[in-house]
């Protein structure tokens, strides 16, 4: 993930513009005019649609955006416009046609259940003097841009005359060109680096039931010869990420909750952009995706995702090196909010975990199962020599925090300097704070920002002072 950071890959996307408009409210009556809900409107909310959603989960992983496209010159269009600008993204090449709808889909939610959904839009091909039009304008500039997506709604706007042209343009100045497919007939995006059906859609375009993995392997060959393709991928929900390049190769997924699937497939091509851009192959922009889904599966509706939710996610699946666990006092502030906005239940200890053993681990387990993550303090070696003696700590801060952070059950280790974690517990306010057995009775520290205070017993005959008495009476 570090390799991620501080990355800002210039990417195209050319596709369907759209907005998603809602219309929140509660219903508790039926109309006498006619048999049908009337909903009390509360609240309105507009989010980019369509190739819209690719360029907002871009946006959220730090990529510099730019996008072409052919909208209405319409309100709704304007509207569009003003969206895309609000989050810095290049229209200088988006066409606005006078007889052309800007597609705008409307959705009327009652007491948190769809009842009507109603769309505003053209869907007729676009014209090919506006593919041309599109194409003279990409001509100067495309080597300007890392990776180029290709988001297809169905809506027109990605005609055979515009895929093939920028396909043809990328592929003549060694740019890849990733394409979110639509349709049984991918016959007008081959030559492209890449596409990323899902499963379904994959069995429509070749007509191979994917049951299993030969099947599976059959239908991402044929893709790959169809299409002329580099790479072949295919997304199978639950299950992850396929791919074939001289092999087949398949990437589990990574989702802990999954509560709405909405533009999870937006999430993958964009992921899948930023991590080609930023020089990453397939295996390992893939495994990126799979932590991009598996983070935009756990919100609610079409979501973004960001480069820090992926490492913190990441983190809690303890696939990522024990560095990524270790944070820093302002790390720890923006994750903590993080989590609390998902209704995470934050848990907090704190230690000096000097020499680690069985005790500190059971302790540690005990703690994270009071919530679902545990952050914990770590003493500094000045604190730990102050509290301890001279001749503490055996290890210094940077090995405890490091061993540490590799247990399962530790989320994140964050050290403080002073000889209490008071400032540490009072920025996180955790929902439990967990300090060990003999603080019974005792004054605990920071207990006014917790919700609750937890002792944990801690085992008899473990710890660090023991275990250096055995070491040194083994010397001697």
């Amino acid at each position: 993930m570090k390799n991620f950071k501080n990355l800002t890959p210039k990417i195209l996307v050319v596709g369907d513009l759209m907005i998603d408009h809602y219309l929140w409210g509660s219903c508790d009556r039926i109309s006498p005019e006619a048999p049908v809900a009337v909903v009390d409107i509360k609240n309105e909310t507009t989010v980019l649609g369509g190739a819209g959603n690719v360029i907002n989960n871009l946006r959220a992983l730090g990529a510099e955006v730019f996008v072409s496209s052919v909208i209405g010159n319409d309100d709704n269009g304007l509207e569009l416009l003003e969206m895309l600008e609000n989050i810095s993204v290049d229209t200088a090449k988006i066409i606005k046609l006078e007889d052309r709808k800007t597609s705008k889909k409307s959705r009327v939610i009652a007491s948190s259940q769809q009842v009507l959904r109603y769309d505003m839009e053209s869907k007729e091909q676009i014209s090919k003097s506006a593919s041309d039009e599109i194409l003279n304008s990409l001509a100067g500039v495309i080597c300007d841009y890392d990776v180029v997506v290709l988001s297809d709604y169905g809506k027109g706007v990605l005609s055979g005359d515009l895929c093939r042209g920028v396909i043809g343009l990328c592929n003549k100045n060694s740019i890849k060109v990733l394409v979110d497919p639509k349709g049984s007939d991918y016959s007008k995006y081959s030559g492209a680096y890449l596409l990323t059906p899902n499963k379904k859609e994959a069995i429509l375009a070749t007509g191979i039931n994917i049951k299993d993995t030969q099947s599976l392997k059959s239908a991402l060959l044929k893709l790959k010869q169809d299409c002329n393709l580099a790479i072949s991928l295919i997304t199978l929900s639950e299950d992850g990420i396929a791919t074939y390049d001289d092999e087949l190769k398949l990437f589990p997924t990574v989702a802990k909750e999954v509560f709405d699937v909405t533009g999870a497939g937006d999430t993958v091509i964009a992921s899948i952009a930023f991590a080609i851009s930023a020089g990453k192959n397939i295996e390992e922009a893939s495994a990126f995706a799979n932590l991009a889904a598996g983070v935009v599966v756990g919100k609610i509706g079409s979501a973004t995702v960001t480069l820090d939710e992926i490492e913190e996610y990441e983190a809690t699946l303890h696939k990522s090196t024990s560095d990524a666990h270790i944070k820093s006092f302002e790390d720890i502030k923006n994750i903590v909010e993080r989590y609390r906005k998902n209704g995470k239940k934050i848990v907090f200890t704190n230690g000096c975990f000097d020499i680690l053993h069985v005790g500190h681990v059971k302790y540690l387990q005990e703690a994270k199962s009071f919530g679902d993550v545990l952050i914990v303090g770590l003493n500094s070696d000045e604190s730990v020599s102050r509290i301890k003696g001279p001749t503490r700590p055996v290890n210094v801060a940077e090995d405890r925090a490091y061993l540490l952070a590799a247990l399962e059950a530790v989320d994140f280790v964050v050290s403080f300097g002073d000889d209490t974690p008071y400032e540490l517990i009072k920025m996180i306010a955790p929902d439990t704070l967990v300090k060990g057995g003999d603080y019974e009775g005792k004054e605990v520290v920071g207990t006014e920002f917790a919700r609750e205070l937890k002792l944990v017993e801690f085992i008899n005959g473990k710890s660090t002072t023991k275990t250096i008495e055995k070491i040194q009476g083994i010397s001697c």
